[in-house]
């Protein structure tokens, strides 16, 4: 219990000694502003101060935005592995690439915590270190200025100690002339001597303070004087290893991401390719299959292509006539001798009774015999050229199973035959049983045309009323091209 008081005492004692400093301090800046008294000035010192205080502040800004840098990293580290994984959920089992799917969705989130950590390791951890010396820096500095203020105030105080001797010593002589005259002998010079010690004890003191506090200002600015210039210097490598860090992570990141967005894009590509053929697949394969009729394409009312399918060519009327004439005449090149029958003489006489019926047959017996050669002649040429020439071949083959030849519509293009029924379901569409034959003709407009939908009239109703009034559109993969 008795140190208690005794730290107290220390305690109030070491308080009280700042509070004179304080009080001093603030009289002698007082004495300064007023300019009663002069003060220590270093140009080169304040310079280097401005110049720590703008290093200070630009460090601040740039340790703040390096942090809100790395927080946004880190929320398009969480975005990103949220949207990898959504993708990685939707993806089926079943599908193309199913293992690169899951390694893309790993290698990406590691690849982001990988440069958000080494963005802490080599740029915010050095920042950090870089301003971690500044508060005690600019403590020393705030300390400096308090100890120029008692080093000015030490120093003035020893001057006016300096400029109070002479005064004293002329205010001693007079009291002392009226002291040896009033004292004794022996008092007189013990007098003298107290003041002569009381003048001298204050000079020292004054003295002591002096130097006692020039070597403390002294200490903290000669440090100061070393190390501003060059913090101020070290700025600069800084500045560049911190943003060639950030720089260099950056580049190494997106460009190992960039790997891994090709690798996913090339997966999903291939993955919509496969499905493509798949669909094309499907579609080709129209052809009666044991479990029934093929699915219905979307009807054209209900779905319209984004690209419309590019016209058809059609063969015109008149190429087809003249294919037709053409193949005939081909046919028919053969010299073959034909003499009609009424080259050869007859009697005279209008009336077939009156003619030698002996004699006219055996003069056309050769005659007929030849008309037969020719008529055979004329059909092995015609299925000759027909199977040379497969596109006309139905058109003559029309030809020659019947006595006339059947026109076909302006706009036709081949035949086809119903191989399963189709019931219509809108007023466009063209009822179909298994076997009819329908003729099919060019869209009028082609941009109406869908894909697995085909426009036509059936042969029957064509050849009953030559109107295109009954033509209709129905599936392509009901029908088998004749």
């Amino acid at each position: 219990m008795a140190e208690l008081p005794m730290g107290k005492g220390v305690s109030a004692g070491k308080i009280a000694s700042n509070v004179q400093k304080k009080i001093t301090r603030a009289q002698e800046k007082v004495m300064q502003k007023l300019g009663k008294a002069d003060e220590t000035k270093d140009l080169a010192f304040e310079e280097g101060v401005i110049n720590f205080n703008k290093q200070l502040v630009e460090g601040t800004k740039l340790q703040k935005d390096l942090r809100a840098y790395l927080t946004a990293v880190k929320a398009m580290h969480e975005s990103s592995r949220r949207l990898y994984e959504c993708l990685d959920d939707m993806y089926e089992t079943e599908w193309y690439g199913r293992k690169k799917m899951d390694a893309v969705v790993e290698d990406s989130d590691l690849l982001w915590t990988d440069f958000h950590q080494k963005l802490v390791d080599h740029a915010l951890i050095s920042m950090d270190t870089y301003l971690g010396q500044f508060p005690d820096i600019k403590a020393r500095i705030a300390k400096r200025d308090r100890k120029l203020v008692d080093f000015d105030s030490a120093r003035h105080n020893f001057a006016a100690v300096n400029k109070g001797k002479k005064k004293e010593g002329v205010k001693i002589t007079k009291p002392a002339s009226l002291l040896e005259r009033a004292a004794p002998s022996w008092a007189q010079g013990i007098l003298s001597a107290h003041n002569v010690a009381q003048t001298s004890l204050s000079r020292s003191q004054a003295e002591e303070e002096l130097e006692r506090a020039q070597k403390v200002f002294e200490e903290i600015n000669i440090d100061l004087q070393e190390e501003l210039p060059s913090l101020w210097n070290s700025r600069v490598g800084f500045y560049v290893n911190t943003f060639q860090s950030v720089a260099g992570l950056e580049e190494k990141f997106h460009r190992e991401m960039g790997k891994i967005n090709q690798n996913l894009y090339d997966t999903l590509d291939k993955l919509e390719n496969q499905d493509m053929t798949s669909e094309r697949t499907q579609d080709a394969n129209h052809t009666l299959s044991p479990g029934g009729p093929p699915a219905i394409p979307k009807s054209p009312s209900k779905l319209r292509p984004a690209v419309p399918p590019p016209p058809k060519v059609t063969p015109s009327k008149d190429l087809k006539q003249e294919s037709i004439i053409n193949l005939f005449e081909e046919a028919a090149t053969p010299n073959i001798s034909v003499t009609s029958p009424t080259e050869y003489d007859a009697p005279a006489t209008g009336n077939l009774l009156d003619m030698d019926l002996d004699s006219l047959q055996a003069a056309t017996t050769p005659a007929a015999q030849t008309w037969d050669s020719w008529e055979t002649a004329e059909t092995t040429a015609v299925t000759e050229e027909a199977a040379a020439a497969e596109p006309v071949s139905e058109t003559v083959q029309e030809s020659a199973e019947s006595p006339e030849s059947v026109e076909m519509p302006e706009s036709f293009l081949f035949k086809v035959k119903a191989m399963h029924d189709y019931n219509a379901t809108d007023s466009d569409e063209l009822e179909l049983k298994a076997g009819d034959v329908v003729l099919v003709v060019n869209y009028e407009n082609p941009d109406d045309q869908d894909d697995g939908w085909l426009m036509g009239v059936k042969e029957a109703d064509w050849i009953q009323q030559k109107d295109l009034g009954k033509k209709g559109v129905f599936p392509e993969n009901f029908t088998q091209r004749m």
